[in-house]
């Protein structure tokens, strides 16, 4: 049995508004939790591959449990709204890639054309108040939809990422502050961080 998931409204709180990117990045934590059978991950058992940077990301941190600081949400930035969760202990992955046609558009193409006018700022007060009204309409709907109507889902072979690394902290002998070893640089023999490294290029 799958463990009670955080709801939309949480997922809302924690990044600060409601928005159909939000939605999306929600059923897409949503129906891998269910179909992996897994819970939200309190350590690194569960994985979040991401290949966007945009909202639903933030959906996923909560409902997943996944994040950059425990090692268990990595950002490929591909500009794709894919989404692959892993789950370690059963060895099991899906992938979910949102459909070719936007959602919103099939939903409701004037929310659509509306949002090109209040993100562009020339929106009358009253587009605007439609605008959000048909965008609450739209998340509902979202939220709603069978998953195969938002995203092609499906079980992909588990490429698992090493658990994440404490390293070694060095000293940057030109600016003074502490970098992981790792992400240090040489520098006329000695380690320097990346900001003080400075470019090296030979014109191509």
């Amino acid at each position: 049995m799958t463990p009670s998931i955080k709801s939309y409204n949480e997922a809302v709180a924690f990044h600060g508004h409601a928005c159909p990117g939000l939605a999306l990045g929600y059923r897409a934590a949503e129906y891998a939790l269910q179909h992996l059978r897994a819970g939200r991950s309190e350590d690194e058992d569960l994985v979040a591959i991401v290949e966007n940077d945009a909202c639903g990301v933030d959906a996923i941190q909560l409902v997943a449990g996944c994040s950059v600081g425990k090692g268990n949400l990595i950002l490929q930035d591909f500009g794709k709204h894919a989404y692959t969760f892993i789950d370690r202990k059963s060895n099991r992955a899906i992938r979910l890639v949102q459909r070719t046609e936007p959602v919103v558009q099939r939903i409701d193409p004037v929310a659509s054309a509306l949002r090109e006018k209040v993100m562009g700022g020339t929106a009358t007060p009253a587009e605007q108040k439609e605008f959000h009204e048909r965008q609450a309409v739209v998340i509902e709907k979202i939220l709603k939809m069978p998953i195969d109507e938002l995203f092609i889902a499906k079980e992909v072979k588990p490429e698992i990422p090493v658990r994440a690394k404490i390293f070694t902290s060095v000293q940057c002998s030109s600016c003074g502050e502490m970098v992981a070893e790792h992400r240090a640089r040489v520098r006329d023999g000695k380690f320097v961080c990346m900001p003080c490294a400075g470019e090296y290029g030979r014109g191509w």
